[in-house]
């Protein structure tokens, strides 16, 4: 179980850090906010890929499509990010 809960993380950790390497602009995100966002975008990656192809768990966990999927999710969640969080600078 710790093998698979540290798996979840380095996962995350590279699908976040391939989606802000895509989406450009400044992310003032530290490592750990960076890994939540992959993780974050495997959980959507993974609805959205249930709901348009009807695949699930039982077919494998790590496929190429899932990561796939999970970098997807984690440029979403970018995205969202930026549109509801993002503009929280103080101004001088």
């Amino acid at each position: 179980m710790l093998l698979v809960i540290i798996s979840w993380i380095v996962l995350g950790l590279i699908a976040g850090a391939v989606a802000r390497l895509l989406v450009p602009g400044p992310d003032p995100m530290s490592i750990p906010m960076t890994a939540l966002l992959g993780i974050g975008g495997s959980f959507v990656g993974g609805f959205l890929g249930y709901v348009l192809f009807h695949k699930d768990l039982g077919e494998g966990a790590l496929q190429p499509s899932g990561i796939l999927g999970s970098i997807i999710g984690a440029i979403v969640l970018l995205l969202v990010y930026r549109a509801v969080g993002g503009r929280r600078r103080v101004r001088r």
